[in-house]
C-alpha cells in the first residue's frame, strides 16, 4: 500500500513538472512573438511631429498623401549652397503632392552654430528660402531627434538602417509616409534621382 502511494506521488509530481515546462516554453515563445511582432511594426511616418524654424507645432500626419524630403541644413558649409537648388526644386514641383523639409544641424563641423532667428534671416537673404525651415535638431540614430530616429532605424521605419554622414544629406518619404531612399551630400536636389521622385516619376 504504502509503494502504490509512493508511486501515485512520483507520477503526480511528475506530471505536474511536465506541466509546469511546458506552460513556461509556451510563456516564452509567446513572449518572444509579442517581441518579434512589435520590432517588425515600424512606427508610422504620420505619428512625427517637430516645430517649425518659428516655433510652431508641426504634425506629421499634414503631410498625408504628400511626396517628402527631408534635408539637414548648415549655414556655414561647403554643401550650403545647396539651398538654391533646394528654393528651384521646391519652386519647380512643390506644392500639393511634394514637400521639403530642412532641418538645421550643428553637428557636423559646428557649421550651423546660430539661433534659429539666425538662420532663418540668412535663408532668406541669400538664398530667399520659401520652403518649409524647421527648428535646429540632433541627427543621431539613437540621441538624435525622433525624426530622425525613425529615418535612422529599420526597426522604426522598417526598411533602413541609414546613417547621416555630414550636412546636407537627404531621404526621401514616399505619399503614403514610406521610407524610401538617403543620399549623400554629393547628390544635389536637382539630381534625376531626386526630381524624378518630386515629379512622381
Amino acid at each position: 500500500m504504502f509503494i502504490r502511494k509512493t508511486l501515485d506521488m512520483k507520477k503526480i509530481f511528475a506530471l505536474f513538472i511536465f506541466t509546469a515546462l511546458v506552460a513556461c516554453g509556451q510563456s516564452e515563445t509567446q513572449t518572444q512573438s509579442k517581441t518579434i511582432a512589435m520590432m517588425d511594426t515600424p512606427t508610422s511616418f504620420y505619428d512625427l511631429e517637430a516645430k517649425t524654424i518659428d516655433g510652431k507645432p508641426f504634425k506629421f500626419s499634414e503631410l498625408r498623401g504628400k511626396r517628402v524630403l527631408i534635408v539637414n541644413t548648415a549655414s556655414k558649409c561647403g554643401y550650403t549652397p545647396q539651398y538654391e537648388d533646394l528654393e528651384k526644386l521646391h519652386r519647380t514641383y512643390g506644392g500639393d503632392s511634394f514637400v521639403i523639409l530642412g532641418f538645421p544641424s550643428n553637428d557636423f563641423g559646428w557649421q550651423e552654430p546660430g539661433s534659429e532667428q539666425e538662420i532663418a534671416s540668412f535663408c532668406s537673404s541669400k538664398y530667399d528660402v520659401t520652403f518649409q525651415m524647421m527648428s535646429k535638431v540632433k541627427t543621431g540614430a539613437n540621441k538624435g531627434d525622433e525624426v530622425y530616429q525613425w529615418l535612422c532605424n529599420a526597426e522604426l521605419n522598417g526598411v533602413s538602417d541609414a546613417k547621416v554622414s555630414w550636412n546636407f544629406n537627404k531621404f526621401l518619404v514616399d505619399e503614403n509616409g514610406q521610407w524610401v531612399a538617403h543620399f549623400p551630400s554629393s547628390t544635389g536636389p536637382m539630381s534625376m534621382e531626386i526630381t524624378n521622385f518630386a515629379s512622381g516619376k
